[in-house]
């Protein structure tokens, strides 16, 4: 079922704090954004912990798609959709989850986890996790109040 757009209240700062102190203790990173947006999504946050557990370490510890960016979709996802019995909005959401990976992308030069932390890499970090969740909550923000 979509939200309206016009119910959904969100403090940056203090869904920031939510989502360092959910990292902090041991949550990945999807777990921290989804759970730290989940009560202004009219999400349950232990459910929506249960559910992005696989999704960490860019998915599964695979260090592909950021978690972040995982966790800040799965919120787009939960305020865009129609519902289970009406499954016509994947579509826009889709529209959205791209905007919003370029949006992150641009910002920080990457969407991979292990290019973002550096695995491998000479060069080092292009981010690290307390920033990629700063950012991934950030950019949900901006779209889920636009």
């Amino acid at each position: 079922m979509a939200i309206n757009k016009d119910e959904i209240s969100l403090d940056r700062d203090a869904v920031k704090e939510a989502a360092a102190a959910f990292h902090a203790r041991g949550f990945n990173c999807a777990q921290s954004v989804i759970c730290a947006l989940a009560p202004a999504l009219q999400l349950d946050p232990e459910v929506a912990f249960d559910l992005a557990e696989g999704f960490g370490a860019g998915m599964g510890g695979m260090t592909e798609t950021c978690g972040a960016i995982s966790g800040g979709i799965m919120a787009l996802g939960q305020a865009g959709s129609s519902g289970f019995d009406a499954p016509g909005s994947k579509g826009a959401t889709y529209r959205l989850a791209r905007a919003y990976c370029e949006s992150f992308r641009s910002k920080n030069g990457s969407t991979v986890c292990r290019e973002l932390k550096g695995v491998g890499s000479e060069a080092g970090p292009l981010r690290s996790c307390a920033g990629c969740i700063d950012d991934a909550i950030d950019l949900a923000i901006d779209i889920l109040t636009a």
